[in-house]
């Protein structure tokens, strides 16, 4: 590998993934980061999962520290930002990889399940900020990264989850222009219908569907021959975007979805 993230460090929230047939977006991103020579706080609110996602990483010769943290709680918020300067004494690196969505249309949904895909979407990534952003400030650098989805331009009858995206993009393009003078800059990727665990595996259990049929029918939905991405799309996507070679991209809404939301404009 190049080692374009040598002498870095990432924190990756949602390092750990859903048990699947396949790799999830965070474990993805963290191995990557990691080939690519940046050292890695894998942050999971399942330390399990971020330990799995450890051993991977061992095992290719790279370093990294599983951390158990709910982003829900402030208080995780800034533990997980103390172990990381603790551990290597800096931030360049912070990508806030964790969603949820609602899958109930409109004005039905109760409203304490509104408050959760808020407070995992948005709110989870603000108390975050308030500890990550002092340090990379202080630095004069940092890359802030945020895993949106293409819903936040797109139809769906996701109400919250819509909401909770669009409003991430919104904040990301804030942060991007108010601390760009300290150089620090923030970017969102837009991931489309991918093939990962989170979305097969619950999706088809949601839907009492075979995963082969879930599959095939959400790979047609997409223009790009090939069908679905997975999870390496969004982790090629954030390495660049993380690296120096975008060293003057900073407020971008990046979709990796194989041209599906071009196609509903």
């Amino acid at each position: 590998m190049s080692k374009r993230l040598e002498n870095k460090v990432a924190i990756v929230i949602g390092a750990g993934q859903t048990p699947g047939d396949t790799i999830g977006n965070g474990r993805a991103m963290s191995v990557l980061f990691a080939r690519e020579g940046a050292k890695v706080l894998l942050v999971d609110r399942l330390l399990e999962a971020a330990q799995e996602t450890l051993k991977q990483i061992e095992e290719e010769g790279g370093e990294a520290v599983p951390f158990q943290a709910d982003i829900t709680n402030p208080e995780d918020c800034k533990k997980l930002a103390d172990k990381c300067l603790e551990m290597w004494g800096r931030i360049d690196i912070f990508v806030y990889n964790v969603g949820t969505g609602d899958g109930q249309p409109s004005i039905t949904m109760p409203e304490k399940r509104w408050d959760t895909v808020f407070d995992v979407n948005i709110k989870g990534m603000f108390s975050c900020y308030k500890n990550v952003l002092p340090v990379m400030q202080k630095q004069e650098s940092g890359v802030l990264l945020n895993i949106s989805s293409i819903a936040a331009i797109s139809s769906t009858p996701m109400l919250a989850y819509r909401g909770s995206k669009a409003g991430m993009n919104a904040v990301t393009k804030t942060v991007a222009t108010e601390y760009a003078k300290y150089g620090i800059r923030a970017n969102v990727i837009m991931p489309g219908l991918m093939n990962t665990p989170m979305a097969i595996e619950g999706l088809s259990r949601a839907l009492s569907m075979d995963k082969q049929e879930l599959i095939g029918r959400r790979d047609k939905r997409v223009p790009l021959k090939g069908g679905m991405g997975t999870a390496w799309d969004v982790a090629y996507a954030a390495l660049f975007l993380v690296s120096d070679e975008a060293k003057f991209v900073s407020g971008v809404l990046l979709p990796v979805d194989g041209a599906q939301s071009s196609r509903v404009g």
